[in-house]
C-alpha cells in the first residue's frame, strides 16, 4: 500500500523491488498474490502522482504564456 508522505521515487522503488520478485520465482503463490495488489496499488500512487504533475506543468505553462502576451 502506498504510504503517506511517500514519494514517487520511493514507490518506484518498491515496485521495481516487487517486479524482482515476481521475475525470479521468489514467492510462494500466497505471497504472490499480495504482491501483486500491492504493485496495483503502487501502480495507481504513481499514476496520479504523474497527472497532478502533469496538469500543474500544463498550468504554469500556460500562466507563463499569458504572463507574456
Amino acid at each position: 500500500m502506498a504510504k503517506k508522505k511517500e514519494t514517487y521515487s520511493q514507490a518506484m522503488a518498491r515496485l521495481e523491488t516487487i517486479v524482482r520478485q515476481v521475475d525470479s520465482n521468489e514467492l510462494e503463490i500466497d505471497e504472490l498474490v499480495e504482491k501483486i495488489k500491492e504493485a496495483n496499488e503502487i501502480i495507481a500512487f504513481c499514476s496520479e502522482k504523474l497527472k497532478k504533475a502533469d496538469t500543474e506543468i500544463e498550468k504554469l505553462l500556460a500562466d507563463k504564456l499569458e504572463s507574456e502576451e
